[in-house]
């Protein structure tokens, strides 16, 4: 080899060995576990545990975790280190005990650039508190949790059964009804009005936000939130989440739009007017987060989890009847026996009804819509037992179980250890052990799916009417 391309060949070589040891150890100090930091399986440079995890079942992969590293672990994926919790003991000390050391959002790339620190899912600190007390109680005073929105959703259930029953006993797909008859009860609330089932930009819009749900799970959002300088320039479906959330945003703006040309402060009809009272009420307060951009951002959090949370419930309900028809017809039996075909069931019947609560308690369990919830970030340095988290890191509820509710982090069944190997779907367990349910939400953690039971127990009532298959 001639020495002036050997000595080249040597400097090329270099340069690559030096960048690739450069690389690695830059990784190594900047994702350096801190001291008694909760243990976790071995990380290799740059991707962390990316190459441990089934990405198609990560909450059982997480279970898996706990068995060898304890209820509190941490997790890399990329840049980001995750504490999991997994065991009722340190969720009830994060949850209930230092609840408003753990109300803060982590920053996340992508959610920012999407909704800035705006809402009730992105915000932190002051501006979230200040945003969920007024939805909190706003959404009250229109009757959400409360026996007065029961007329609201039987209306819904009827218009529902009717748009089933013209089907006429075909096959159908019920996805397109339920989502749009759920939707419609968050709906009347936030903005004042529902939606027919044969609205096409209605149904577009509810298709938009399903197929976000799915592209927000998929490995191109962890890149980007890992190297968002990279992938806002770099094509994927990462690009196409930021186009329908653009559609969904545009669509609520022209609603707030709507109520501001029209809006009586004497006579609020929904969320929307409420939220323009404060915005006047505050406007001059420059600490004050009730503006155009949170009143957006709110009210879409609002339609989305009062969609999704429910809908997704009931496509469970819907799957495990019609894979159980001995199962359905003990519920059609006991429901006719206590309203004997004169009326609807409501939520006062729930305490006659013993079996068909088993059966909601059950597919909440057993569905766990939500195996895993929203991360949350530690809002100053503190302690889960013998562990320190530092002041940012990001906290999330491994509830992995069959034992876990689908409500995820606001119920947790006391009976966790009776449920453990219950993997088969069953609600004789249930009527066994009771449906003990602790609630787990303080006054900073709250999961809006606690005050959307009622609508699960009215929407199952109601379409077991069918004999479905």
């Amino acid at each position: 080899m001639d020495p002036v391309h050997f000595y080249e060949w040597i400097d090329i070589k270099s340069v690559l060995l030096f960048s690739c040891v450069f690389i690695i150890l830059s990784d190594y100090i900047r994702n350096k576990a801190p001291k008694d930091f909760p243990p976790g399986p071995w990380s290799l440079p740059i991707i962390g545990d990316l190459h441990h995890i089934d990405h198609t079942r990560i909450h059982l992969q997480l279970a898996k975790f706990a068995e060898k590293y304890g209820n509190v672990l941490s997790v890399r994926i990329f840049g980001a280190r995750f504490v999991v919790l997994n065991g009722y003991k340190q969720v009830k000390q994060v949850y209930l005990l230092q609840g408003e050391n753990f109300a803060d959002r982590p920053h996340i790339p992508l959610i920012y650039d999407i909704f800035g620190d705006n809402g009730l899912g992105a915000s932190s600190g002051y501006k979230w508190k200040q945003q969920r007390r007024f939805a909190l109680s706003t959404l009250r005073n229109f009757g959400l949790g409360k026996k007065s929105l029961e007329p609201s959703i039987h209306l819904e259930c009827c218009l529902l059964n009717e748009a089933i029953s013209n089907e006429q006993g075909r096959p159908f797909d019920p996805h397109v009804l339920l989502n749009n008859a759920v939707s419609n009860v968050i709906c009347v609330l936030v903005f004042g009005h529902r939606y027919e089932y044969s609205d096409n930009e209605f149904q577009s819009l509810l298709k938009k936000i399903n197929e976000v749900a799915i592209l927000e799970g998929n490995f191109w959002d962890q890149l980007y939130n890992t190297f968002p300088w990279i992938m806002k320039r770099v094509p994927g479906p990462h690009q196409k989440i930021f186009a329908l959330w653009k559609e969904v945003i545009h669509f609520v703006r022209e609603k707030v739009h709507a109520h501001r040309v029209d809006y009586d402060p004497s006579n609020p009809r929904d969320f929307i007017d409420c939220f323009l009272g404060e915005m006047e009420k505050w406007k001059h307060d420059t600490a004050s987060s009730f503006d155009v951009e949170n009143l957006c951002s709110s009210a879409l959090d609002l339609f989305v989890a009062g969609t999704e949370t429910i809908s997704k419930t009931l496509y469970w309900g819907l799957l495990y009847m019609i894979k159980n028809p001995e199962i359905q017809v003990k519920v059609q039996e006991e429901i006719d026996r206590v309203v004997d075909g004169t009326r609807q069931p409501s939520l006062s019947d729930r305490d006659k009804l013993p079996y068909t609560t088993a059966v909601i308690h059950e597919i909440q369990r057993f569905g766990n819509i939500v195996p895993l919830n929203m991360v949350r970030a530690a809002a100053e340095d503190t302690h889960i037992g013998k562990y320190s988290i530092p002041k940012e890191a990001e906290c999330v509820l491994g509830s992995s179980w069959h034992g876990w509710s689908s409500s995820s982090f606001s119920l947790l069944c006391c009976s966790v250890l009776h449920f453990l190997h219950q993997q088969m779907w069953s609600p004789a367990w249930i009527l066994e052990w009771g449906p003990l349910e602790v609630p787990i939400h303080t006054n900073y953690v709250q999961c809006h799916a606690k005050t959307n039971n009622p609508q699960i127990y009215v929407f199952i009532y109601c379409f077991v009417c069918f004999e479905m298959y």
